[in-house]
């Protein structure tokens, strides 16, 4: 079953690295990943879709919260949550098709972002399976090549960040800086 993580984290280096590591380590196939810069350059959010059994799920969770870097880890699997990816299709096609791939591409809420002599290239946002049945649309009416975002994920219920202060160590430093 795919599971949809939501990830807020400091923007240290490694800090990808241990939460990726710690997924490969238990052998959980990432099926997408997605981290940007939040509105506070210190923290990153990270959205993780991973492929774990349903009785794993909190498990998972649990383990990211425990990371050196992760300030909170969130399940949104069955949460309100809104999922989005972008893919953006370059498709080669006659000039007699061209209509109809226009028409389908606005069906979808595409966007042309190019033109040329060849055919065009469109960008389209939405859940994963709505990104599949255009793909599947788009194929039909000649040669294509896709590249797709990784899944990005906000909730819908408000949620208070739920921090832990740093433990400090006998001479005051914070522990993730001696370790």
């Amino acid at each position: 079953m795919l599971q949809v993580i939501s990830l807020l984290l400091e923007n240290k280096p490694g800090a990808l690295m241990r939460v990726t590591g710690l997924l490969s380590q238990r052998g959980y196939n990432i099926e997408s990943l997605t981290v940007a810069r939040t509105l506070d350059p210190e923290v990153s959010r990270m959205t993780i879709v991973v492929d774990v059994e349903s009785h794993q799920r909190q498990q998972v969770i649990k383990q990211m919260n425990k990371l050196i870097n992760v300030l909170q880890a969130t399940d949104l699997t069955e949460s309100p949550a809104v999922v989005r990816e972008l893919v953006l299709v370059r498709i080669r096609t006659a000039q007699e098709s061209r209509t109809a791939v226009l028409k389908e591409a606005e069906i979808f809420g595409g966007r042309v972002v190019d033109s040329s002599t060849e055919g065009y290239a469109i960008e389209v946002t939405g859940d994963p399976e709505k990104l599949g049945e255009f793909i599947d649309v788009m194929a039909s009416y000649g040669e294509i090549e896709v590249t797709r975002s990784g899944a990005l994920a906000i909730a819908l219920e408000a949620k208070k960040l739920k921090l832990q202060p740093p433990v400090l160590t006998k001479a005051g430093a914070k522990l993730e800086e001696v370790v």
